[in-house]
């Protein structure tokens, strides 16, 4: 069995899907069967854990397969149907869940292996016709990735260049028309990965009457470059190339879409009690932080005033003659009074003291009852 290649895709990357179901398998590497939802996209077998699941976890080359044959061991389940897969290399153990999804399962697998529809298995008219059908598809597939440059890395199924344009998305056709529903005030064109894993499309939505989608195959050209698949086609060199020629072929009325990613604005998590069992969703804040103070300017004295009336200090210069207070009609006169005018002038600034306002109050009502 071909190893799982470690570079991979998610299910929207992969081509299309012929069949798919419950397989239960078992090579030799493995003691004992798995049971795993199987798809068989192109020619080759992905592995699931659970249908709901979009990466797979195993990938089976079909190109491999030599032959493919019945067991006859009989099963617990009695509606099970054994075989086993032929490879070059070693042999795989197959369990379906029934007779009838055993012939369709062997007769998908040669179909795509041998681009032949098996004449050895009992199969319906409808189920010929389907595997006439998937035959084309494979061999249209084929011939596509066979026209294209080697990629880089070994999975054929996706070459997506490391510059894509922005409005390109990994979505499907229909997970593409859906995007362009929701997001209909945001764009209305995407590019996104072809059905085949080889090629790509463009998508657009406009409002005629109500949504109306259409989608264009943009293939790659053997010489290089890109195609716009009209019934003219349109080559371009890259695919901004055609993103752009779309919009100015529409007069600029399509619009791309662009989605930016949402980023949580705050920490959030979920906790479970140890008491209750109840699971609290947390929110823990952050304590924002608190700006630093600026240093008070020299010219600002209302700043200083108020620094000081906090402090409650009360600073003043002896250096300034302050004269008494005397009302008009009543003479000057040299008696005791609280003025400070008759304090000696010129002190030198280092002489300048600092009063405590409450120390300054008791000096002053001594001297009021002095009086």
């Amino acid at each position: 069995m071909a190893a799982a290649n470690r570079f991979k895709r998610v299910r929207s990357q992969l081509p299309s899907c012929y069949y798919d179901g419950f397989l239960e398998k078992k090579s030799i590497k493995d003691k004992m069967g798995r049971k795993l939802w199987t798809s068989l996209c192109g020619n080759s077998l992905f592995f699931y854990n659970s249908t709901k699941d979009s990466v797979y976890i195993e990938k089976l080359e079909l190109s491999d397969l030599v032959s493919v044959s019945d067991d006859c061991c009989r099963d617990r389940n009695l509606d099970a149907a054994r075989f086993t897969l032929h490879m070059k290399n070693e042999d795989i153990k197959m369990i379906a869940p029934s007779l009838e999804a055993r012939e369709l399962w062997k007769g998908f697998m040669l179909s795509v292996s041998k681009l032949s529809v098996p004449s050895s298995l009992n199969l319906l008219p409808g189920q010929i016709h389907m595997m006439k059908e998937i035959i084309e598809k494979e061999k249209i597939r084929q011939r596509l990735l066979s026209s294209l440059p080697s990629p880089s890395c070994s999975d054929n199924y996706v070459t997506v260049p490391s510059d894509m344009p922005s409005c390109y998305h990994n979505v499907t056709r229909v997970e593409a028309e859906y995007l362009l529903e929701r997001n209909a005030n945001r764009g209305s064109l995407l590019l996104r990965p072809g059905h085949d894993g080889a090629s790509f499309a463009l998508t657009t939505r406009q409002d005629i009457n109500g949504p109306v989608f259409r989608h264009y195959r943009v293939s790659r050209r053997h010489e290089g470059g890109f195609a716009i698949a009209l019934e003219t086609p349109i080559t371009c060199e890259t695919l901004h190339d055609v993103v752009n020629c779309l919009l100015e072929k529409t007069n600029g009325v399509m619009v791309p879409l662009l989605m930016e990613g949402h980023y949580d604005k705050n920490i959030t998590f979920a906790e479970t009690n140890n008491e209750n069992g109840e699971t609290i969703v947390q929110c823990p804040k952050v304590p924002s932080p608190t700006p630093p103070v600026p240093p008070p300017k020299p010219g600002n004295t209302s700043l200083n005033h108020l620094q000081q009336r906090h402090l409650n200090v009360f600073c003043f210069n002896v250096d300034v003659e302050r004269k008494p207070l005397v009302p008009s009609g009543y003479p000057k006169t040299s008696s005791r009074s609280n003025s400070l005018s008759g304090m000696p002038k010129n002190i030198p600034k280092c002489q300048q003291q600092h009063v405590d306002i409450n120390e300054l109050q008791q000096v002053l009502n001594r001297r009021r009852n002095q009086e």
